[in-house]
């Protein structure tokens, strides 16, 4: 599926591609030849109709003309790829505060420059992604605003919303867009290289738009997202900000604390917790396993949605430890039966897949397919049998190794906080 949608996009794109001095890649015709920068044309783009074509209704000419990332991750990259396959940017240049995160990114090759400097990234941007842990953005934002090109649109993929949008939007001119967004997706891998264009594909992306939002910028933005095979809801920040406290901050604290729990607990052995690890402590490693900056400044800027769902969790484990204490299988049974019609519900959505542990024997066969480093042999893992057939197995496997929060791979750290980017 990568190769077929890059293949496409070759197709839609004939944009040369020359070695620049410095850290560019890419080249200036390849620029002027998406259209120039900043907010020229910005008219004629959006009242341009664009026939569609491929995954998830890729338009045949660029839906913007420059893309600016801020931070270059795991999100960033994924989506990158997924525009670059799909022609959905005519020009995407990047930050990161590290230069190994910069190097690996040019690597990947979903940007055709990176900057060491935010400003410089941006600079005759129509549609800038803030991809960084959330903590960061506002001062990014101030750094920024100043260079923004009028008509441009600014999004981010934080898991936290009430906060993004208070720490970014003063920075933002009038005659710029502002569009929070978070796509719920990811892996517990980080950096550009664990970045794949399918990642998207089936999963939501929730917008968070403001009072005053331009309908057409808010619709361009729309299709973008679509076109990488999200779907598309839109919520209040404080109550997007309350579901992701219940669906992901809490569970993620949660296997924090009982991988902590078991690292404590004297009277079983390191090994003994490797070796004889079950399916659902191995899921908690899995969830523990994710960035630890990000999550970090998650339940620093959510803290009011997290302690409440903290707080009502706790009761509920009251209870439960009641009934075990005093024996009542009724109240247990009754209990498990109601939270097992949540998973169930799950599936139904398609929001996982329901394959032995995830789906994710499936997820090494299908990397190994695409990379063509040989075929990677699982234990009761059938193999896909069509390129289709791989994309689904790997998009599968990330649902089943999904963190909920848009940020796992949000790889810059705060400025002067340390972390890695």
């Amino acid at each position: 599926m990568a190769e077929r949608m890059r293949g496409a996009a070759e197709a839609q794109m004939s944009f040369p591609a020359e070695e620049r001095t410095g850290e560019a890649v890419g080249s200036d015709a390849a620029h002027a030849a998406a259209g120039g920068t900043g907010a020229e044309g910005a008219a004629a783009d959006a009242g341009r109709e664009t026939e569609t074509a491929g995954q998830g209704g890729a338009p045949a000419a660029p839906l913007y003309r420059h893309v600016a990332f801020i931070g270059l991750g795991l999100i960033a990259s994924s989506l990158g790829q997924a525009m670059k396959a799909l022609g959905l940017a005519g020009r995407i240049t990047g930050h990161a505060r590290s230069q190994k995160t910069r190097v690996e990114a040019r690597e990947v090759g979903f940007v055709d420059e990176v900057f060491s400097t935010p400003e410089e990234a941006v600079a005759g941007a129509d549609l800038v992604i803030l991809a960084t842990p959330v903590r960061a953005m506002g001062e990014i934002a101030r750094r920024i605003g100043p260079h923004l090109s009028e008509g441009a649109t600014v999004s981010d993929v934080g898991s936290v919303k009430r906060f993004v949008v208070e720490a970014v939007r003063p920075h933002l001119s009038a005659g710029v867009h502002f569009i929070p967004a978070h796509p719920i997706a990811g892996t517990e891998h980080s950096g550009p290289k664990a970045g794949f264009p399918e990642l998207f594909h089936g999963r939501w992306c929730i917008f968070t738009p403001l009072e005053g939002t331009d309908p057409a910028a808010l619709a361009r933005y729309r299709r973008l997202w679509e076109a990488v095979g999200s779907k598309v809801d839109e919520m209040d920040p404080d109550h997007h900000d309350l579901v992701l406290a219940v669906t992901s901050h809490a569970p993620h604290l949660i296997a924090y604390t009982m991988v902590g729990v078991a690292d404590d607990l004297g009277r079983v052995t390191d090994s003994e917790v490797i070796q004889y690890s079950a399916a659902g402590f191995r899921d908690f490693t899995r969830i523990a396993a994710s960035d630890p900056t990000m999550w970090r400044d998650v339940f620093l800027t959510n803290k009011d949605a997290t302690l409440e769902i903290l707080g009502r969790f706790t009761e509920e484990l009251f209870a439960l430890q009641r009934a075990i204490r005093m024996g009542d299988g009724d109240f247990l049974h009754t209990y498990f039966t109601r939270t097992r019609a949540i998973r169930r519900g799950i599936l139904e959505a398609g929001q996982d897949v329901p394959l032995p542990d995830f789906g994710r024997a499936v997820l090494p066969r299908v990397i190994a397919a695409e990379t063509g480093t040989g075929q990677v042999e699982e234990a009761g893992a059938n193999p896909p049998e069509t390129a289709e057939g791989e994309a689904r197995g790997r998009n599968d496997a990330a649902a089943g190794l999904e963190t909920g929060a848009s940020g796992s791979g949000e790889e810059t750290a705060p400025e002067g906080r340390g972390g890695r980017s």
